[in-house]
């Protein structure tokens, strides 16, 4: 082989990856691919907390307009777990930090 046909397959190469990005541009332009960005204010959904339990499943908490929902998430599949969650936790936990009156010390 001489210096020629490794010309030619580098300028192939290059145009075919010209191509590419091209095509990418393209689409992008058309609308597809990317992401819809909407602006913080008017977010419906956020993710609140996450929780891993092992190196395969997680527990999500997810914020969805003034609703809590609880999902686990596995590579086996995913589940919701509480939908909408309830507030007592937060009320739990805002109790048990409170201090407490009319108790005799502190154990």
């Amino acid at each position: 082989m001489d210096i020629d046909t490794y010309i030619r397959f580098t300028l192939a190469l290059v145009f075919v990856i010209a191509l590419f990005v091209v095509l990418a541009l393209v689409l992008r332009r058309l609308g597809y691919g990317g992401t819809i960005h909407t602006p913080a204010r008017q977010r419906r959904l956020s993710i609140v907390e996450v929780l891993p339990l092992d190196t395969r499943r997680r527990l999500v908490l997810v914020r969805r307009d003034d609703s809590e929902h609880l999902l686990l998430l596995s590579t086996t599949g995913d589940r919701v777990v509480e939908s909408p969650v309830r507030s007592g936790f937060r009320d739990a936990l805002a109790a048990a930090d409170r201090p407490r009156g009319g108790e005799g010390g502190t154990p």
